[in-house]
């Protein structure tokens, strides 16, 4: 039988000595796969670029060249196998490797792996394989100078040369830190016959029958037979076959199976997700088991819908899964670390299971960071993720000359096999904002040419992302193509509302709009949008690293963790556009968080309010940039690099819940005449709608609280209301209870909170909202001794309870000492409504508590 021996006994030296070994020092590696820096950290012979700033204490790391070297024994019985081969599932990113003085192999892709035959240079007994990295920037940089030098946003431009994650050259949220390194496992493999690769696909019909079918093909054609079994989830054996003949290298087996009769898979709030495995085997004609492979595989139908809509133009950009219409509320995902050897299995899973705690159902991988591992993709099937997967070209003007090409070629084909067989990745799409940089430049882009070659204009990698890419992905995969994200299609540029999925920067980039006007920024799907926020001030003092002459926000160290050009100016914008705020530290970390609370919460409320109905699907999903950090970092993530969440990751997944309610206020002035410039009125109008993302039709009572801040007036009615099965419903139209009609400007209108609430028919809260006016710093708010707010701590140590006799503003909770794992932040409450807040770890500890008007601004 075919055996895999992991190699994980391995050294690494700095080729011809320097700041992290001595000329021919070799030091042991603590852990297989690796890389560099994480090696050198541990040996404490670079310091923590993390911390401080350190990461430019370590830049000569990746600008040095490398070696790893492993002695390994072979027997006698392992060389009497017909096959020997020496598989590296990835090498980061320019290597040579020599086994006992032999060149064997020359790689250059990070996202590539290599099998090498290798029987010949063995020897019985000790085995020397060594790995020669050259330094991937420097000589990206040579290759640069071959061909050309080419336009890009974030980081430096010979990475568009280089197939290597590309935020390791820097990004508008992480450091420069260019790893190198085998990062991925290398092992020795016999055998005789191998099943080379095991294609299983399934075709779900609209009637939801099912067919699958099964390619196998082997490593040597020979007389033998494969076997194959489908195992439900319970592990009963739900199909076979057997004795199914090798000779030709080529095996197939199809199965059917008529609606019902297999259970279908559903992303998280839709159903279940059964997984079945998938065992083929080969064997010799004698019987003898050759090779076995275990895959997870499940079956649904999934859709792209690009349909025309009722009462607006352009088309849908929506996902149906099993005849579902999803409304897909999620995040974008960035690698988890600046040194992926560190993310484990465990980390994988604390990420993804807060997506699905925050009520998300999708998340995208971003196309400037790496194809990920097998278990992130395990844990998404398992948890009913459903994934959107983007090639590896990220904000550039990517070259497509021969050999470049060919690298693509091999990286595209290689990971669309390994991903595949994934339920939840739905949508392959070819590049992240490649052609918004072709539209930023005005380069060669007539949408309407579906016919030329495009190797010749100056935006090559059109070739790449119009003939390349969906080739591959249509031959080896059933899964849709998309060519970019964004992309418009239908002729039109990638800015287009009404067409295919957008990413909306206008808010914090571009015409930098008010967080407000999130509804007239809408799009058919807003795959990516964002606000900045800091992080937890114990993320703060991480990087601070003890030096507290630099806890200011505008200190050096704070600006170096934060990498968004313009920073300073964006944050403060939204921050006096809307607060009044503090710049002592922990308060410049509240207010930032809390906007970055309230702008996210917006989008998503403004455009859950969009999905409307069959037809109506106006806005069809929203991810936010972004859900994770690489590094301890100020950038738009909702949850930071320690996985400790930001208010702004509880604001979402409140909007993301079954069931909502949402509200607008407006003002809506009206002149006595088309002469008048003095005489009119204004009134403030109240919208309130609900949203049901479940299948069916939910009644429920509407309750309507307002309040004066400044006096006890207040205003309470409620009405029954049936909200519409997977959409929106409109719920209320009217005036803003309390708020007279003003007829001059300077009659400053009261300060009314209006609260909302969804009450289901056994007195059980299915959803709130308190709507504000705004902007907040208008906001005269009360003494903090006369809100009455109390924060009592239960007797299990582990609930907090909220209340107040006043309306009280963005409560943010925190305790001194470690971290508490809170169910909620940034809440609003309204009076005779208290809050019970889960708090695990808190163990009875005392209660900070920060809100608006708390007297520290």
């Amino acid at each position: 039988m075919s055996t895999h021996r992991l190699l994980q006994e391995w050294y690494f030296t700095q080729v011809g000595g320097g700041e992290g070994t001595k000329e021919g020092e070799w030091l042991r590696t603590s852990e297989f796969p690796t890389s560099v820096h994480v090696e050198l950290l541990k040996l404490k012979r670079i310091p923590d670029p993390f911390v401080g700033l350190h990461e430019w204490d370590v830049q000569w790391v990746g600008e040095s060249e490398w070696a790893f070297k492993s002695t390994f024994t072979v027997t006698q019985e392992e060389l009497r196998s017909p096959n020997i081969d020496l598989v590296f599932d990835g090498l980061d990113t320019f290597a040579v490797a020599n086994l006992n003085g032999k060149k064997i192999l020359e790689a250059s892709n990070q996202f590539v792996s290599h099998r090498v035959p290798v029987k010949e240079h063995l020897k019985v007994g000790a085995n020397e394989l060594t790995l020669h990295f050259e330094s991937a920037f420097l000589k990206g940089r040579d290759i640069e100078k071959q061909h050309e030098k080419l336009a890009l946003w974030n980081g430096d431009s010979s990475r568009l040369h280089v197939r290597k994650a590309q935020y390791n050259y820097g990004w508008d949220w992480g450091p420069i830190l260019m790893t190198v390194g085998p990062w991925k496992p290398i092992y020795l493999d016999t055998y005789q016959n191998r099943i080379t690769d095991l294609d299983v696909r399934s075709q779900v019909s609209e009637a939801l029958d099912v067919k699958l079918t099964a390619d196998f093909k082997l490593s040597h054609k020979g007389p033998g037979f494969a076997s194959f079994i489908l195992r439900s989830p319970d592990g009963s054996i739900e199909t076979s076959a057997s004795n199914i003949p090798t000779d030709s290298g080529n095996c197939k087996v199809s199965f059917e199976w008529a609606p019902g009769k297999l259970s279908l898979w559903y992303p998280v709030g839709y159903g279940a997700q059964p997984l079945y495995t998938v065992e083929a085997e080969l064997a010799d004609e004698n019987g003898k088991i050759l090779d076995h492979k275990t895959i997870k595989v499940a079956f649904r139908r999934a859709r792209v819908v690009q349909d025309s809509l009722i009462d607006q133009d352009g088309l849908t950009f929506l996902f149906e899964i099993n005849n579902v219409r999803i409304f897909c509320g999620g995040s974008n995902w960035i690698p988890a670390d600046s040194f992926l050897t560190t993310v484990t299995p465990e980390r994988y899973r604390q990420w993804l299971q807060l997506i699905v705690d925050g009520n998300q159902n999708m998340v995208r991988i971003w196309g400037g960071g790496i194809y990920e591992n097998d278990v992130f993709y395990d844990i998404c099937d398992e948890l009913g993720l459903l994934v959107w997967q983007d090639f590896m070209f990220g904000c550039g003007q990517y070259p497509a000359y021969d050999s470049f090409l060919q690298s693509v070629e091999v990286e595209a084909e290689q990971n669309v096999k390994r991903l595949r067989h994934h339920p939840s990745i739905i949508i392959f799409a070819g590049n992240n904002e490649d052609y918004q940089i072709a539209e930023s430049l005005g380069l060669d882009l007539d949408y309407s040419d579906e016919v030329s070659d495009f190797r010749k204009t100056n935006f090559p990698a059109r070739y790449i992302y119009e003939r390349t890419l969906p080739d591959i992905v249509a031959k080896y995969s059933d899964i849709h193509y998309h060519r970019a994200s964004p992309y418009s299609g239908q002729g039109k540029p990638t800015t287009d509302k009404t067409l295919g999925d957008l990413h909306q920067w206008n808010v914090w980039h571009g015409s930098q709009e008010p967080w407000h006007n999130w509804d007239i920024l809408a799009g058919r799907f807003v795959s990516e949008f964002g606000m900045e926020g800091y992080p937890n001030i114990r993320t703060v003092d991480y990087w601070l690293g003890g030096n507290n002459s630099e806890r200011f926000p505008q200190s050096r160290t704070n600006n170096n963790h934060n990498k968004a050009d313009g920073f300073e100016r964006r944050l403060e914008l939204y921050l006096v556009e809307n607060f009044k705020h503090a710049f002592e530290m922990e308060s410049y970390v509240y207010y930032t968080q809390v906007m970055q609370a309230e702008t996210l919460a917006s989008a998503y409320r403004l455009w859950r309010r969009n999905w409307r109905g069959k037809g109506r699907e106006y806005t069809a999903g929203a991810l936010v940039w972004q859900i994770n950090d690489c590094w301890p970092v100020t950038s738009w993530a909702i949850v930071d690099y320690f996985l400790r969440p930001k208010p702004a990751y509880f604001t979402v997944a409140r909007e993301l819940r079954p069931f909502t309610v949402g509200m607008t206020r407006k003002e809506h002035q009206t002149f006595k005449d088309d002469r008048s410039a003095a005489q009119f009125t204004i009134e403030t109008k109240l919208e309130i709608w609900g949203t049901n993302s479940t299948l069916a039709e939910k009644k429920a009572t509407l309750e309507v609280s307002s309040f004066e801040l400044d006096s006890d007036w207040r205003d309470k009615c409620a009405k029954d209301v049936v909200l519409a099965p997977n959409s929106s419903t409109e719920l209320y139209a009217g005036q803003l209870p309390g708020q007279p009609i003003r007829t001059k400007k300077s009659e400053v209108p009261k300060v009314i909170i209006v609260s909302a609430r969804l009450i289901d028919e056994n007195g059980n809260v299915l959803a709130r909202y308190s709507n504000w006016p705004e902007p907040f710093k208008f906001i005269h708010f009360p003494s903090p001794q006369d809100l009455g707010l109390k924060v009592t701590v239960s007797g299990d140590g582990e609930s907090v309870i909220l209340s107040a006799n006043k309306p009280v503003k963005g409560i943010i909770l925190d305790a001194d000492g470690d971290d508490v794992k809170w169910s909620d932040q940034a809440i609003d409450l309204v009076p005779d409504d208290p809050q019970t807040i889960k708090a695990i770890g808190l163990n009875g500890r005392e209660v900070k508590v920060r809100y608006l008007g708390d007297g520290t601004a």
